[in-house]
């Protein structure tokens, strides 16, 4: 049984709650959340128990205003940074689905030195960051439902043709938040992905 840690860190007057698995010597895979979802939703998914056991360090944080982490005043992406700087975790990967991918995406184009990978899920906010797309030159996997009713998948094909070596995965018949409609393939091909970043 995977221990998954339960901890909360300060930030300027953001108190921010994440949940924490796996060996911290290893690549961390940061979760980011959709709007109606927290960081309990990867450990109800078993998504941080699947990172932990395919030698991942799994981190789930609860974005200001969601989850356990009240609302606070500091922007997310400064949030993000902080939150990095304190645990000293680094070279990330990102994963962000819906909401969380526009956060991941917009963090990974102003703080690239941060970023090791990059995983976008049904993420919102591509077209308003579509001039910026070609910054981003990390690895990167974009997941999509073939059923997504919330972002379409111009949006998808935007960022795949737009990000240089982008690999894109769409879940057939799955809605906005596809990796709760199959979380078999979901966390097989998320784990694919990372070990070849990590190889």
């Amino acid at each position: 049984m995977t221990e998954i840690l339960s901890k909360n860190i300060q930030i300027d007057s953001c108190n921010i709650h994440f949940l924490e698995a796996g060996n911290a010597e290893n690549i961390t895979v940061l979760l980011l959340h959709g709007m109606k979802f927290q960081a309990e939703t990867w450990q109800e998914l078993g998504t941080l128990e699947c990172l932990a056991e395919a030698g991942f360090h799994a981190v789930a944080v609860d974005m200001p205003g969601f989850g356990k982490s009240p609302s606070c005043s500091l922007d997310q992406g400064v949030v993000l940074e902080q939150f990095l700087q304190q645990t000293g975790f680094h070279k990330i990967v990102l994963v962000g689905p819906s909401m969380g991918g526009r956060i991941a995406l917009e963090f990974t184009i102003h703080y690239p030195s941060h970023v090791h990978g990059l995983v976008l899920v049904g993420s919102v906010g591509v077209e308003e960051n579509k001039n910026n797309l070609s910054a981003v030159n990390v690895p990167t996997l974009i997941v999509w439902g073939g059923e997504d009713q919330v972002s379409p998948m111009a949006n998808c094909e935007l960022l795949h043709n737009s990000i240089t070596g982008s690999q894109k995965i769409i879940i057939d018949g799955a809605p906005h938040p596809c990796y709760l409609d199959n979380p078999d393939k979901w966390h097989g091909e998320l784990i694919t992905f990372l070990t070849t970043i990590a190889g």
